[in-house]
């Protein structure tokens, strides 16, 4: 039977651990962790979603740096906007707007597509 005091140990064990946890996390830094880009999703399978799906409005491949005639921005400018974020594209890719279409995206190609968007930062 647990008793009070028992209770208390495990409490400061498991206060312990989560500090523990924490200053690994502090001393290892951001450099351990793998980009981004890199940890969501499939870097091919967003670009073959992208050139089916997304280039008739966006230009999708990382060379062109204009603009499309119908006023969407390219794959580019949107993975070189400050606040794109693996978070936000995933956000906005599952969220319906009035000048896209709905495309009903599965986790794994929200995941893909983020993916891509943002591989194109770098080129």
């Amino acid at each position: 039977m647990r008793t009070p005091l028992s209770q208390g140990a495990d409490t400061r064990r498991w206060t312990r651990f989560l500090a523990i946890a924490l200053l690994h996390a502090i001393l290892l830094g951001a450099s351990a962790l793998p980009s981004a880009a890199q940890e969501i999703g499939d870097l091919a399978g967003g670009r073959r979603l992208a050139e089916t799906w997304c280039s008739t409005c966006h230009m999708v491949v990382p060379t062109p740096r204009l603009g499309t005639s119908n006023g969407a921005p390219t794959f580019s400018a949107i993975a070189r906007m400050k606040s794109t974020t693996p978070l936000a594209l995933r956000a906005f890719l599952q969220t319906p707007h009035s000048r896209m279409p709905d495309l009903h995206l599965t986790r794994d190609e929200v995941d893909d597509l983020t993916t891509y968007i943002l591989s194109l930062r770098q080129k």
